[in-house]
């Protein structure tokens, strides 16, 4: 019929289940695993490689934002360098101001403590002139006698230079004087315009720092508010913060350090009768705000002038002041006052001193560690989770 199924030759359905038989099953053997085809060279990287590829663009792409911060401050240079001035002050000052703004008004505690910094820098400043003019006369003819001492220092061993070896040296150098005095004159005429910068500079701080004292906190909101959105307010305001607490700890870590420097440097240079002693330990005290290479190059110069002044005895005395000065500030001064406000490696500061220096000179010498600092603790800041 032809709802029956088909019949095979033995009269049984075809797919029917006879008893007594075991059911039919397939066996299913291993995969034999095939070699695939070699595939390009770039399919097969290995994983390391690919790591340092994707890490190795982005730090291209830093460096590319780092030189081109640089390059723009570069071009306004007297701006960036007056709000950096600013900044510094306003770390300074700013606890001055909040303790005298419980009894004074805002304004008023600003100007005291405006006017009061610069009295006492400029008492300085006259002290230290003061002090050279009074010694002026002594110093030229301890000089001359100092010039004298090490004419005959290095006529003995191990230098041996002969009387006429340094009567040329001396000629030499008043032969170039007189030949370059043009080149010379024109350059005194260039730094009395690096003066007018100087003094230009100093007064858009002095003036930036008012209003950074007077109103900084409604400054930042005023600008936060204008240039971001609700969504990324809180973590500016956290990197913000953070920033600006490492600034001002390392700003005042740093002037702890030079203070205590310079009242070390001054009381030996006193000690050792050293000429300029004054002006000496003024000059340890701004050097130190250069990490690493500012003390020992002003002690280098303390040296020369015990040199000429007061003879070898005295200067070798001054090269282990600064031996003993540069352990000192290394491993107690540096690792006690500042921990809490810069935790960066030595390396990664003797790196940031060099760099700032071949990118700006001086200056870059001097603002390479504050910035890499701030921008470590912004970025510790950012990815950290908010409480």
């Amino acid at each position: 019929m032809g709802g029956a199924g088909r019949r095979t030759g033995g009269g049984r359905r075809s797919g029917a289940v006879v008893l007594g038989s075991r059911p039919a099953h397939s066996v299913r053997l291993p995969a034999v695993a095939r070699s695939e085809p070699d595939g390009p060279a770039g399919g097969r990287t290995v994983p390391w490689l690919r790591i340092a590829a994707a890490y190795a663009w982005r730090l291209i792409l830093v460096g590319i934002v780092v030189y081109g911060v640089f390059s723009i401050l570069g071009r306004f240079q007297l701006i960036a360098v007056a709000l950096f001035l600013a900044l510094v002050v306003t770390s300074v000052l700013r606890p001055i101001v909040d303790f005298l703004d419980r009894v004074l008004s805002r304004p008023v505690s600003v100007a005291l403590a405006l006017v009061g910094s610069l009295l006492i820098l400029l008492g300085l400043l006259a002290l230290v002139g003061n002090a050279v003019a009074s010694e002026s006369a002594r110093l030229a003819g301890e000089f001359r006698g100092g010039i004298h001492r090490i004419e005959l220092w290095l006529q003995r061993p191990p230098f041996r230079l002969s009387p006429g070896r340094l009567s040329d040296l001396q000629r030499q150098v008043t032969d170039y004087v007189s030949a370059h005095r043009a080149s010379l004159l024109s350059s005194a005429l260039s730094g009395l315009g690096r003066v007018v910068e100087v003094v230009t500079g100093a007064a858009l701080a002095l003036f930036a720092s008012a209003f950074f004292m007077h109103s900084g906190e409604r400054m930042w909101r005023w600008a936060r508010d204008q240039l971001l959105p609700g969504t990324a307010r809180p973590a500016w305001d956290r990197a913000g913060s953070a920033a600006w607490r490492t600034f001002a700890g390392y700003t005042r870590g740093i002037i702890i350090v030079a203070a205590t420097n310079a009242v070390l440097v001054g009381i030996a240079l006193l000690v050792l009768r050293v000429p300029l002693a004054l002006p000496l330990t003024l000059l340890e005290f701004f050097a130190t705000f250069v990490p690493l290479v500012g003390s020992p190059v002003a002690l280098g110069v303390a040296t020369i002038i015990a040199l000429a002044g007061r003879g070898p005895l005295t200067a070798a005395a001054v090269l282990v002041l600064i031996v003993v000065i540069g352990q000192l500030e290394g491993h107690v001064l540096h690792p006690l006052v500042m921990s809490w406000a810069v935790r960066l490696h030595p390396l990664v500061v003797a790196v940031s001193v060099i760099a700032g220096s071949i990118v700006a000179g001086v200056i870059g010498a001097v603002v390479a560690v504050p910035l890499i600092s701030v921008v470590w603790a912004v970025l510790r800041a950012v990815r950290a989770v908010p409480p």
